[in-house]
């Protein structure tokens, strides 16, 4: 079954309870009873990298959207929460790393939502005992952890190995790695809508393409979209073209991807970029700085701007995704 291990007695419970009421054994018609609060402040401030060059930041607090599904999670998760109810499913199944912030996401949603969850992982299981953070959150909110052979894993897009888990789990509704597909982009456009006339430059972390590939789209004339990849190698812009096809059927928007700023590739860090982060953080009055994605982002804004990379009195955006 291509690397898939029969079903046995999971060392962790099947399914935990969920706090969101059924009402006759089926889930809430829409996601948005979760109250999402978009559009997303945005907040001025001030740093001396980009006044220097008399440029304008502002941060776009898509952390702010919900307290436990901010930002691009939200953005992308709840077009395919509506699809999922559309399509009667009533479990998620979806892909991810150990530090993944798209599983702990969609864990969090179908705890919220009432939903089971699958999570299929990337990598031996017990290399990952203990749990870490993210993936004890993960069960904790109700999600059954799936691990599987890196070798496996590469097959995550591959429609035959789906039907292999559908085969194991039953009917679900599956989502892609961090929740990025034609839907996800279609919701993360009202990202750039919400930003026309209001910046010049909009820059993004980037971990699978989605958010970068939607906000691109939404921008209007003049604008555009700058995605600091979190990863290592140069793979992301073949997806993002991808993305932008499969939502618009072309691409859309102007936009473009640095991957200078990775710190070391997925969840790693730098001690300039620990440094770099609980700085920002003390001088403008922010929560923890999210240091898979954000930091970096941040970090990228104000060397590019050091760079002379910004035209000069421009407004630059850098968005907080929570």
């Amino acid at each position: 079954m291509g690397g898939l291990r029969a079903p046995t007695a999971p060392r962790l419970p099947r399914w935990a309870g969920h706090a969101a009421p059924v009402e006759n054994g089926r889930v809430p018609s829409d996601p948005d009873v979760l109250a999402p609060r978009p559009p997303s402040p945005l907040t001025e401030v001030v740093e001396p990298a980009l006044e220097r060059r008399g440029l304008r930041l502002t941060l776009k607090r898509d952390d702010l959207i919900h307290p436990e599904l901010p930002g691009n999670k939200w953005r992308k998760l709840a077009p395919n929460l509506r699809a999922a109810v559309r399509a009667d499913s009533q479990t998620l199944l979806t892909f991810g790393g150990a530090y993944s912030n798209h599983l702990r996401a969609t864990a969090t949603a179908g705890r919220l939502l009432g939903l089971r969850t699958i999570g299929v992982v990337r990598g031996d299981e017990l290399a990952h005992r203990p749990l870490n953070p993210s993936l004890a959150r993960c069960v904790a909110d109700g999600m059954r952890l799936w691990f599987v052979s890196r070798a496996t894993y590469r097959r995550r897009a591959d429609p035959a190995y789906h039907h292999e888990l559908r085969d194991l789990f039953g009917e679900v509704f599956l989502v892609p790695e961090g929740g990025s597909n034609a839907l996800a982009v279609e919701g993360c456009a009202a990202l750039g809508r919400e930003l026309r006339g209001r910046t010049d430059v909009v820059v993004v972390p980037c971990g699978t393409g989605g958010t970068l590939a939607g906000l691109a789209a939404g921008l209007g004339p003049g604008q555009r979209a700058i995605g600091v990849s979190v990863l290592r190698g140069d793979f992301l812009t073949a997806e993002v073209r991808g993305l932008q096809r499969a939502a618009f059927g072309g691409e859309r928007g102007d936009w473009s991807l640095e991957d200078r700023f990775h710190c070391g590739g997925y969840a790693r860090g730098t001690p300039e970029l620990e440094e770099f982060a609980a700085d920002f953080e003390h001088r403008h009055g922010l929560p923890p700085l999210d240091r898979v994605y954000t930091a970096k982002a941040l970090l990228a804004t104000v060397r590019l701007a050091e760079e002379g990379a910004f035209a000069a009195g421009g407004r630059v955006t850098a968005v907080l995704t929570g």
